[in-house]
């Protein structure tokens, strides 16, 4: 059942939560709910290797952050929730030759203070480049899906 009297944030919120190095890199959210998110990234010049493929410190980087924000959807306005990666595998599986990355993270299980989630990384073409697991720890208050509000964050 939708709460229409507390909506989830909107799209334009969603690129807000991002940290400053992932907006840095140009990330984007295309779709978040409880437990799932998928979030992109245009692949600049400057992010290939010297092969001209996407290097594998960008393709980690966006397993790190989809997978810990699959764990942190926050429906409530002026709230968040705020987690911290405590480990983190990425394998490579293909090379990423696109231009637009794609990962696709959904938690798998976890308990109050400790959660695991699984990424797929693709490119436009919907060729598997990564697959990664991390497990994350919540901040205090950071727990249920209330999360933290903005001004305890300042």
């Amino acid at each position: 059942m939708t709460d229409h009297t507390n909506p989830a944030p909107s799209k334009p919120e969603w690129d807000a939560v991002l940290s400053a190095f992932n907006r840095h890199l140009g990330m984007k959210i295309l779709d978040w709910s409880e437990g799932a998110v998928s979030i992109a990234i245009d692949v600049q010049d400057w992010m290939r290797n010297r092969t001209g493929i996407v290097h594998g410190g960008v393709t980690a980087t966006l397993i790190d952050a989809a997978a810990g924000y699959a764990g942190n959807f926050c429906p409530h306005p002026g709230r968040r929730r705020i987690s911290s990666t405590l480990s983190l595998t990425t394998s490579y599986i293909a090379a990423g030759k696109g231009k637009r990355i794609v990962a696709k993270a959904k938690v798998k299980g976890g308990g109050r203070t400790i959660y695991a989630a699984a990424v797929e990384v693709s490119d436009e073409n919907g060729t598997l480049i990564a697959i990664g697991e991390g497990t994350f720890k919540y901040f205090k208050g950071s727990e249920t899906s209330e999360g933290v509000s903005l001004e305890s964050l300042k």
